[in-house]
């Protein structure tokens, strides 16, 4: 039976980070991938898919000269499902190419198979061509990633109604599209269809969604949806959801309304994909979801030895902290000193419009009782925004009024992901609303919001007057 330092289930972000950290700490490192190439549900279903798409139907579409050249604006007249695919295969070769380029280089075996627990430190890895193989390891990293909640009242048939998997193998583009369920993922596709001139209806049970952005980014990007025709029923319930003989759909909500549609995406969750692991042998138990409790510094599972990393522990489910949890995961398992990461992580929305935010909210800053004000730049106010035809985009800032310090930047409009590493950054050196009034920014550029955002608080705030002794 082989042996290995680490063994890694799964290569999604979490995965492949802790793999290739554990390699570079001189550890031999095993990884076990069931799907057919190495990436994870990140690169093949999930992250890069989506945002691949989400390019593609901004570039066909000419979606950003809109502002210019109206909203009649087309890059290419008739775009298909195979225009979009096309780009996707294309992205998803180079993705896996660097990926197995890295194992390569750093050393790290992988392996095609699905793994299973025999005991706390042995597996068992069954091939595809029938092979069983038992590997043991000093410690185990389970990074598994999610896969679509899929209800048994929910009629999937992979055509008519799919989850966010099977959306990315569509043979045609749906004139008419209901999207049930407001998450991030849900939000997402109902945008990117849109943008292609699907008429899409969202769908949720709520009656607000993303509580975990702040409340005026929030109303500024539902302003831009419905300022579009995209239909939002929010806080209405989809009781019945039927296929029609005429091959469209048919949905009941608990309103009572009827809604009638050439596709549905039922995007409302997804659950850790931890049902063929055979936790039970390990001494290990999912919840009702299928995620792994972790200690959050460690990511140590109750098994002191097997960790769990990625979306599979749940909140924020996102890439770029899986990726840094793998890490950190990785480096504890092999007895290195890992530091706890900044506090605070940007969090990104591929929508159209974009959004991002890290720190905090001004819900929270409300409640944390903290004495704060405001500045808020909207892109339209730069040059660098009249340049690209912006007629929305919103860029807020929120500072304490006894420290001055930066709390929190969110912001809504193209570029949003990108331009959110400033605040970021400034966030974590603990800066204040003088990093933005003094600094000079490249001019023309979004990033010059910046200033503008801080000017704004700054003059409500009052200057800071310099005493000279």
């Amino acid at each position: 039976m082989a042996h290995y330092d680490l063994l890694v289930v799964g290569s999604g972000p979490a995965g492949r980070r802790a793999a290739i950290q554990a390699a570079k700490l001189g550890k031999k490192v095993l990884v076990v991938e069931q799907g057919k190439r190495v990436g994870g549900v990140s690169v093949h279903t999930g992250t890069i898919p989506s945002k691949t798409l989400r390019e593609t139907a901004l570039n066909l579409t000419g979606w950003r000269e809109r502002g210019f050249y109206g909203r009649a604006y087309r890059v290419k007249e008739e775009i298909s499902a195979e225009d979009l695919r096309r780009r996707l295969l294309i992205t998803l070769d180079h993705e896996v190419e660097v990926l197995e380029h890295q194992f390569a280089r750093n050393r790290v075996a992988h392996m095609r198979g699905r793994a299973s627990f025999l005991d706390a430190q042995t597996m068992q890895i069954a091939k595809d061509d029938g092979e069983v193989l038992q590997v043991s390891a000093t410690s185990i990293l389970l990074a598994v990633g999610t896969k679509p909640f899929r209800p048994d009242y929910m009629p999937f048939d992979g055509k008519t109604v799919l989850d966010s998997d099977e959306l990315l193998e569509i043979e045609e583009l749906p004139r008419s599209m209901a999207v049930i369920g407001a998450g991030v993922i849900g939000i997402e596709y109902a945008t990117i269809f849109s943008a292609l001139d699907t008429a899409v209806t969202l769908i949720d049970p709520k009656s607000t969604m993303l509580d975990f952005i702040d409340k005026e980014i929030v109303e500024d990007f539902t302003y831009q949806l419905r300022d579009r025709n995209m239909k939002l029923h929010l806080g209405q319930k989809a009781e019945t959801v039927t296929r029609m003989p005429d091959g469209k759909v048919q949905i009941k909500l608990d309103s009572g309304r009827m809604i009638t549609v050439e596709m549905v995406l039922f995007a409302a969750g997804r659950m850790g994909a931890t049902d063929t692991l055979n936790l039970q042998a390990a001494g290990l138990e999912a919840d009702n979801r299928g995620r792994l409790s972790v200690n959050p510094e460690t990511f140590q599972t109750a098994v002191p030895n097997i960790y769990a990393a990625g979306d599979v522990v749940g909140f924020p489910s996102l890439a770029s902290t899986s990726m840094e949890q793998g890490r950190i995961a990785a480096r504890v398992a092999v007895g290195a000193i890992a530091k706890e990461p900044p506090k605070f992580f940007p969090y990104g929305i591929y929508a159209v419009p974009e959004i991002s935010t890290c720190g905090l909210t001004e819900e929270e800053v409300k409640t944390r009782g903290i004495p704060y004000e405001c500045g808020i730049a909207r892109f339209r106010e730069t040059s660098r925004g009249h340049i690209m035809g912006l007629d929305s985009g919103l860029l807020k800032l929120i500072f304490s009024l006894k420290t001055r310090r930066l709390l929190g930047v969110h912001i809504v409009g193209e570029g949003a992901t990108e331009l959110v590493h400033i605040g970021q950054a400034v966030l974590n050196l603990k800066g204040t609303v003088e990093y933005f009034v003094e600094n000079t920014f490249n001019y023309p550029t979004l990033a010059e919001a910046y200033k503008i955002a801080g000017l704004d608080a700054s003059n409500r705030m009052g200057d800071v007057v310099a005493k000279i002794a």
